[in-house]
């Protein structure tokens, strides 16, 4: 047999077992759609729409993984911030979608679009999947590249004005409250303008061995604020406020406080993540119903306050803390401070554990007034009583087992 041609019958029979190869990962059939969703959203109603994947309990189970954080914007209603990652077959495909709702969306509103979204982000992680073969597209109407002006009347404020009304009645009580307020709010890149007001009425009675006790609380407070943001980690402000109490003794109060404040991270990562320090000095004026334990009917107050905020949420789960330590300015042994926290943490598939705890060491409670509280005080709690010290702490774990792939919602009884 001539050289040439066995040799070529040699390259032939090398070159079989890689054609062999190749045609089985062809055949080879794709991985479904395993989805595990992480938000502060109806999940339900997400697991009846979305019908074309596995919605499995946990993060470990899963081939997508889909994180939606969200916070309060400009408009009234929440931005939701959408983050697609790719596990197993689908690493390396990431996706991530904006959503807007305001304050005329009603919430299923709000879920309609928000599902819509998601159904949009599995997109690519469909392409690569068990359904590539059953994926059918549509364009609806013209590309359209020109800028749409909006024409708006209010110039990005947004007003809510609300009001309500309990009662309630027991054989020995009998409690009536209502309040009604306003809201306003005016946000841009660059500034934020807030202005609330709200007043508030409480009546109740208690009836012990046939001698009844009867307390009144009246409130009412009004605030305004104007934040400007200089950079993507820098803000400051000034901050105003008027109020009456008759819960914690006060007749007017009056105050004026600039504020400055420091992100570690930029705020386009605020959904995220942040580590916020913020100062405030500032003066108060306050006049009281009664004299208080100092003596004293009326005073003006000088203080300052240093704040520290830490908010993480991320796929091993989340974390708040915030510590505030304030003083007055002319005595610093009138003080308060406060930490309150929380951790909720992802040890292993379906368990996960959440601590909650809130402690405040209070020197500042110049406005109690003199003498001793009355029994229907101490019975209805309509006034302050002095205290150094509050304290609280919860903690809870929680395990999720058995079967991790079940679509299927049922509501009924």
């Amino acid at each position: 047999m001539p050289i040439p041609l066995v040799r070529n019958l040699f390259f032939i029979f090398l070159l079989i077992p890689l054609f062999s190869i190749s045609q089985v990962e062809e055949l080879k059939e794709k991985e479904g759609i395993k989805l595990f969703v992480d938000c502060n959203c109806d999940k339900a109603y997400v697991r009846q729409e979305v019908k074309h994947v596995d919605h499995v309990r946990d993060q470990g189970l899963a081939n997508v993984i889909l994180f939606i954080y969200d916070i309060a914007n400009g408009s009234g209603g929440r931005t939701y911030k959408l983050e697609f990652t790719g596990a197993s077959s689908f690493e390396g495909i990431t996706r991530i979608l904006t959503f807007d709702s305001n304050a005329n969306m009603t919430s299923d509103d709000v879920r309609k679009r928000l599902t819509w979204r998601i159904g949009r982000g599995l997109l690519p992680y469909i392409i690569e999947s068990n359904l590539e073969n059953r994926v059918t597209y549509k364009i609806k109407g013209a590309p359209k590249n020109e800028e749409v002006e909006f024409n708006d009347p209010w110039r990005n404020w947004i007003f809510e004005v609300y009001g309500q009304g309990k009662f309630n009645k027991e054989a020995s009580r009998k409690r009536f409250e209502y309040k009604v307020g306003l809201e306003s709010d005016k946000v841009t890149e660059k500034w934020r303008v807030r202005a609330d007001a709200q007043l508030s009425h409480l009546n109740s009675k208690f009836i012990r061995n046939d001698e009844e006790f009867t307390s009144t609380r009246d409130r009412y407070w009004g605030s305004a604020s104007i934040v400007r943001s200089i950079s993507d980690h820098w803000s400051t402000g000034v901050f105003g406020n008027l109020s009456h109490d008759t819960y914690t003794n006060i007749d007017l109060s009056m105050g004026f406080t600039p504020a400055i404040e420091y992100n570690i991270f930029p705020y386009s990562e605020v959904l995220k993540r942040e580590i916020v320090f913020a100062y405030k000095i500032g003066y108060r004026y306050n006049n009281y119903i009664e004299t208080t334990i100092f003596g004293v009917e009326d005073e003006s107050i000088w203080n300052h306050a240093f704040d520290i905020q830490v908010r993480y949420r991320q796929p091993w789960g989340n974390v708040f803390s915030r510590i505030r330590a304030s003083s007055f300015l002319e005595d610093f042994s009138k003080n308060r401070f406060q930490m309150n926290s929380s951790v909720s943490v992802r040890i292993i598939k379906g368990f996960s554990v959440r601590f909650s705890g809130n402690i405040e060491f209070i020197h500042d409670q110049v406005n109690l007034p003199a003498g001793d509280a009355s029994l229907e005080d101490v019975l209805l709690q309509q006034k302050q009583i002095a205290t150094d010290f509050e304290l609280g702490f919860s903690v809870g774990v929680s395990y999720t087992f058995g079967s991790a792939f079940n679509n299927i919602i049922n509501t009924r009884l």
